[in-house]
């Protein structure tokens, strides 16, 4: 019987694949738990439809943080942090920090996962603070990079 997957089902099918399975797996496993419905030909025209929404809102999306990366890009973002005499923080600045004050100082949505951090920073100073966005799936190399620099202030 084929079945469209509506969620991954470890070691059977992804999600949006259309897979054959056995009668009885289907019709006592996946349907009832709403993992799988069965592929009728309309409900494999909407699964083409949801594709190509997911594809052009990716696209959208892709487009916003490439523009979003150029707009950081040379940027300098400024943070007061308090910190003993020989300049050590007391907590460190993590990338959920540096996100929240790009949003505030330069009107920018970055998401922290592509905000590239070895460690916390835990000193006053400029730092240059670099950006990785991986390449989409299917495209080796073609990963975006950029950078700001941040200045920590001493309160």
């Amino acid at each position: 019987m084929k079945v469209i997957f509506l969620q991954d089902v470890p070691r059977v099918g992804k999600r949006h694949d259309v897979k054959e399975v056995n009668d009885g797996y289907a019709m006592n496993f996946l349907v009832p738990r709403k993992l799988a419905e069965f592929a009728t030909p309309k409900a494999i025209s909407e699964l083409e439809k949801r594709k190509k929404n997911i594809e052009i809102e990716r696209e959208v999306q892709e487009d916003l943080l490439m523009k979003n990366l150029e707009e950081i890009k040379g940027k300098v973002l400024t943070m007061e942090a308090k910190a003993d005499e020989k300049g050590h923080l007391f907590s460190g600045i993590h990338s959920k920090e540096l996100v929240e004050e790009m949003k505030k100082q330069h009107h920018a949505d970055i998401s922290a996962e592509f905000i590239v951090l070895e460690k916390p920073i835990k000193e006053v100073g400029e730092f240059e603070i670099p950006i990785e966005i991986p390449a989409p799936s299917g495209q080796a190399g073609k990963g975006k990079k950029s950078s700001f620099k941040l200045v920590v202030e001493s309160l």
